[in-house]
């Protein structure tokens, strides 16, 4: 078959979670044995980057945040008409596309370029937010408009994928005529490293990520200052930048902590991982996570997690309290700062059984299952389409 996967970002040229898994996808595919091309933004200078699949930059380079990490409607809106451009033209190149629903535009852009052809349509929803998650995010006005915008989207989708029960969910309530296909999981065979079989001394805890509202950075430094009571040698190394920066190093001081924690911004890939295997316990307290790719990450290393819960949150779907880590019931910092404790105190015992996790998961919650399970999907409904 020939496929053609489309997101706006390609890994390794962005770093986040979705470039990882639809890098994978395609690369699933085209081990497969299909012809697959990967439709996105130009985020590389000269020739396309070697793949073996065939890149193809529909836009040129495209700036998809502004200041406060928000993701621009009007950007959003350029690659989803690129996208139906191109689509248009090649409408009897493809017998199937594999579309990221985020933007939502692009199920729009797609559906109606390939009106009226046989070609598999599947779109692949990295997370689903409730219309008081979409004000929240871009204001009442905005938000409205694309709640309402998603709801349409949602309604046009003849095939979703969801990596999630709670994505599920929300599809469903927002209108999905069918079943959503949910992976078993986004856990790479790559990831896989040495465990890391005791952690560092004195004891740190880790964050990685981007500094923005809804990851709720600002609440660690409070929950450091409340576990140090406890354990007084205890540090933070908080990785990442963002427009929440500011208001990072203002709980750091708020807190009096500022001498237990370190600010490095980004760092090497290399650096990253020795953050990462060496820390006691690795915190993501945020409200909002399709996934939880860094749950995954740690746990290959043997580093538990603590999370916050939240009705946004995927990522606690990824944790067996006491297994790989703690969900902490909120953000205060008693509570927060509870679990961290939890997970320092766990030792190399709890470790142990964070890579145990890791090691089933590898085989239960594979990326390469999912993908293997989308193009089974695919080629069902292609085969379906031949015979008629």
């Amino acid at each position: 078959m020939r496929i053609a996967v489309a997101y706006d970002c390609l890994f390794p040229f962005t770093t986040g979670g979705g470039e990882r898994q639809y890098r994978q996808f395609a690369e699933s595919m085209a081990a497969a044995g299909h012809e697959v091309d990967y439709l996105t933004t130009r985020q590389w200078e000269g020739d396309a980057p070697s793949a073996p699949f065939t890149v193809v930059a529909i836009t040129p380079a495209l700036s998809l945040y502004d200041d406060a990490g928000v993701r621009r409607p009007a950007v959003a809106a350029q690659f989803a008409a690129a996208l139906g451009t191109y689509l248009a033209r090649h409408r009897r190149s493809y017998d199937a596309v594999l579309v990221s629903a985020l933007p939502v535009l692009n199920v729009f852009a797609t559906r109606a370029a390939l009106a009226g052809t046989r070609v598999v349509q599947v779109f692949d929803y990295l997370e689903v937010w409730p219309r008081e998650q979409w004000i929240a995010y871009s204001g009442r006005a905005v938000g409205l408009v694309a709640w309402a915008l998603q709801r349409g989207a949602v309604a046009l989708t003849p095939t979703a994928t969801c990596h999630s029960e709670l994505s599920a969910r929300r599809l469903r309530a927002e209108g999905l005529r069918r079943p959503p296909l949910v992976s078993p999981g986004l856990i790479s065979g790559r990831d896989r490293v040495d465990v890391v079989p005791e952690a560092a001394t004195p004891p740190y805890l880790v964050y990685v990520g981007r500094h923005i509202q809804d990851k709720r950075v600002d609440t660690l430094p409070a929950a450091l200052a409340w576990a140090r009571r406890e354990l007084p040698g205890l540090r933070a190394v908080i990785l990442g930048e963002g427009p929440e920066r500011a208001a990072v190093e203002a709980a750091v001081e708020a807190a009096g902590v500022a001498d237990a924690v370190d600010l490095p911004g980004f760092v090497s890939e290399e650096a990253l991982r020795d953050a990462i295997g060496g820390a006691a316990v690795l915190v993501n307290p945020s409200r909002r996570e399709g996934y939880g790719l860094v749950v995954v990450e740690a746990a290959a290393f043997g580093t538990p997690v603590v999370l916050a819960d939240d009705p946004g949150n995927a990522s606690v779907e990824l944790v067996t309290e006491d297994v790989n880590g703690f969900v902490a019931p909120s953000t205060d910092p008693a509570e927060l700062g509870a679990a961290i404790l939890r997970a320092v105190r766990g030792g190399p015992a709890l470790r142990a059984r964070t890579r145990a996790w890791y090691d089933d998961a590898l085989v239960s919650r594979s990326i390469e299952r999912t993908a293997a399970t989308i193009l089974a999907h695919i080629q069902d409904a292609v085969d379906s389409q031949r015979q008629r």
